[in-house]
């Protein structure tokens, strides 16, 4: 089974080195154009350098990212994108989530070529080792589009990124305004060192910006701690943080869905439980 990582396009050629040390890589095709990430540009890209190496598999990160572009891929290929996979039972047969999770696939794929998106947090992160991985220069088949990068607009803030942190601490409608919401959970989230997070009712009624969706149509974590706050437990939500190591829930309402996962639940009012529970953080 000869592999693409896909991701690994993005990252700036002063960064090889580091790359050729996992043990786990063989292989390392190389662009050395800049393409500001357009699928557009990116898809004919890597197409060319698939069939020149002859790989099997192309491999990308189920994210917005991964999303957008192996579609496009599988489309240029005539190969069928198998989705978000969670395990690898051989070099053909893969498992994934479906139903918001509610069922596990078992999906075989017979195409040449498999092009695959993964679960990132299904998958243990390979560090850096001893292996020597060759660098093969890409080709650049300088593909003609209409699109133009024109420019972009990135969300900085000095927390942990959602998709990787150990810690996140997630709001929903409970919390009922922006102001609220930035009240209530950015001080809880400083006090644990944790990312921020929210779910889609709260980010649909404008509390949190939308990069910080929780769940089925955002993004999907699994941190050691995930706090939910104000949030009912949708099936949506859950499919994007059940797998956290541990789920601690606060909401008004006992009968509410997200004790069914929490492994720690507090049933009260949050305008009153959360900012207790800063503060006692604050002083520890």
């Amino acid at each position: 089974m000869d592999s693409l990582p896909v991701e690994m396009y993005r990252l700036p050629p002063k960064r090889l080195p580091e790359l050729r040390e996992l043990n786990k890589l063989s292989r390392l095709r190389a662009s050395r154009t800049r393409r500001q990430g357009l699928p557009e540009t990116y898809a004919p890209l890597l197409v060319e350098n698939i069939k020149r190496g002859k790989y099997t598999h192309v491999v990308a990160g189920h994210t917005a990212f991964g999303k957008n572009l192996l579609p496009r891929v599988a489309a240029l290929l005539d190969s069928q994108q198998i989705s978000d996979i969670t395990a690898i039972e051989n070099d053909k047969t893969f498992v994934r989530p479906i139903y918001a999770g509610n069922a596990i696939a078992t999906i075989e794929s017979s195409d040449s070529v498999k092009v695959i998106t993964i679960r990132a947090t299904a998958f243990a992160s390979v560090t850096p080792g001893a292996g020597s991985a060759a660098v093969i220069d890409g080709v650049d088949p300088k593909a003609d589009t209409s699109a133009a990068w024109v420019s972009e607009d990135l969300a900085k803030s000095d927390r942990p990124d959602l998709g990787s942190a150990s810690k996140v601490v997630s709001g929903g409608r409970g919390l009922k305004s922006k102001d609220d919401f930035d009240k209530v959970i950015l001080p809880l989230a400083d006090a644990l060192g944790a990312a921020v997070g929210a779910s889609r009712a709260a980010v649909d009624s404008g509390y949190a910006d939308n990069s910080l969706q929780v769940g089925q149509t955002g993004k999907v974590v699994a941190p050691e701690l995930y706090m939910a706050v104000g949030i009912s437990g949708a099936i949506q939500h859950l499919a994007g943080m059940k797998d956290s190591k541990v789920i601690a829930a606060i909401n008004k309402d006992a009968d509410a869905p997200i004790f069914q996962v929490a492994d720690v639940g507090l049933v009260g009012d949050l305008f009153e439980k959360v900012p207790e529970l800063t503060e006692k953080l604050k002083s520890s």
